[in-house]
C-alpha cells in the first residue's frame, strides 16, 4: 500500500601517485630545460627539450598511469602563485616574467611574485607552446581523480569530475554548502529538517497548494535499497505567462550508481493517467540540467488541474532497481 506524505511549498526556494626511479644521464638535458623555461622568454629549442619530458611512459591524453617526477616538475612551473591552480593559455607575464593565472589577475595591481607592473599585457608565447604539450593534472586529484588532461580539455572535465565537492541538492541558489558525497544526508538531516522522508519502494508524493503563484519547489526524501533519493517538484515560468511543472527522482550518490535504478512517476485521476519512467539522475547533475533539458516529467497547469484535488497533486513514486 502507498503512504502519502505532503510536501509544503517555500515561495522561497529553500531548501597520481608519482613513480620513483634514478634518472638516467638522458633524463639529464631534460631536467635542464625545465628550469630554462622558468626564464621569460624561454627559446624554442627549452621548448623543445622541456616537452620531450612528456614524451616518457605514464603519459598520454586523459591518462590515469603513474606520473614521472620531471613531468611533475615541469606543471609545477605553471603553478599560480595565489590560488595554486594552473596558468592555463593564454599566458600573460609581468614585466619580470612571473605568471599568475587570468582568474587571479583581474583581482590583482600588482605582481605577487616581484610587486611589479601587470601592465602592459605580456603574452608569454614560449610557455604557452609548452602548455600545449603537456598533460595537467585535475584540479580534484588531491580527493581521488587520477586523470592527466590537456589543458584545453581541463575545464569540461572538471565541471563534471566525480571527485569534485558535491552541492546542496536542494533545488534553489539559497543554500551554499558543498561537501563530500558521504556528508550530504548529514547536511540535508541538519540544514533542512522540514523534509519529509518515507520508507519504501513505492509512495505517494503529495504536493499542497500547487495554485501558488511565483516560482515554488517541493521536495521530499525516499529511502529504499539501502539508497536515499530525493524527489523534486518544481513549479517556474520558463515562457511569460506559461507556467510548468517540473518533477524528477535524484539519487544521493554518483552517476553510476544511478544507473542501477529506475524510477517511475504517475499522474491519476478522473480516469485519466500519465506517466514518466526513467533513470534517476545523480545530485551531481542537478535538477536545474534536467530541467533545462526537460529530461523529467513536465506538465502544465492545465495537466496539473486535471489530477489535483482542491489544489493538492498527488504523484505515485515508484523506485526499482535495474537487472544487471
Amino acid at each position: 500500500m502507498s503512504r502519502p506524505s505532503s510536501a509544503g511549498p517555500s515561495a522561497s526556494k529553500p531548501c597520481g601517485k608519482q613513480q620513483q626511479h634514478t634518472p638516467s644521464p638522458a633524463a639529464a638535458p631534460a631536467a635542464a630545460a625545465v628550469a630554462t623555461i622558468s626564464a621569460a622568454g624561454a627559446g624554442s629549442s627549452a621548448v623543445s627539450a622541456a616537452a620531450a619530458v612528456i614524451s616518457s611512459p605514464g603519459g598520454g591524453e586523459g591518462s590515469g598511469g603513474p606520473v614521472s617526477p620531471q613531468h611533475h616538475e615541469l606543471t609545477s612551473l605553471f603553478e599560480c602563485p595565489v590560488c595554486f591552480d594552473y596558468v592555463l593559455p593564454p599566458i600573460l607575464q609581468c614585466q619580470a616574467g612571473h605568471l599568475v593565472c587570468n582568474q587571479c589577475r583581474q583581482k590583482l595591481s600588482c605582481c605577487p611574485t616581484c610587486r611589479g607592473s601587470l601592465t602592459p599585457s605580456i603574452r608569454n608565447l614560449a610557455m604557452e607552446k609548452v602548455a600545449s604539450a603537456v598533460l595537467f593534472p585535475c584540479k580534484y586529484a588531491t580527493t581521488g581523480c587520477s586523470l592527466t588532461l590537456h589543458h584545453t580539455e581541463k575545464p569540461e572535465h572538471e565541471d563534471i569530475c566525480e571527485y569534485r565537492p558535491y552541492s546542496c541538492p536542494c533545488p534553489g541558489a539559497s543554500c551554499k554548502w558543498q561537501g563530500s558525497l558521504e556528508a550530504v544526508m548529514s547536511h540535508l538531516m541538519h540544514a533542512h529538517k522540514s523534509i519529509t522522508t518515507l520508507q519504501g519502494e513505492d509512495i505517494v508524493f503529495l504536493a499542497t497548494d500547487i495554485n501558488l503563484p511565483g516560482a515554488v519547489d517541493w521536495v521530499m526524501m525516499q529511502s529504499c535499497f539501502g539508497h536515499h533519493f530525493m524527489l523534486v517538484l518544481e513549479k517556474q515560468e520558463k515562457y511569460e505567462g506559461h507556467q510548468q511543472f517540473f518533477a524528477i527522482v535524484l539519487l544521493i550518490g554518483t552517476r553510476k550508481q544511478a544507473e542501477n535504478f529506475a524510477y517511475r512517476l504517475e499522474l491519476n485521476g478522473n480516469r485519466r493517467r500519465l506517466t514518466w519512467e526513467a533513470t534517476p539522475r545523480s545530485i551531481h547533475d542537478g535538477v536545474a540540467a534536467a530541467i533545462m533539458n526537460c529530461d523529467c516529467l513536465v506538465f502544465d497547469t492545465a495537466i496539473a488541474h486535471l489530477f489535483a484535488d482542491n489544489g493538492n497533486l498527488g504523484i505515485n513514486v515508484t523506485i526499482s532497481t535495474c537487472c544487471p
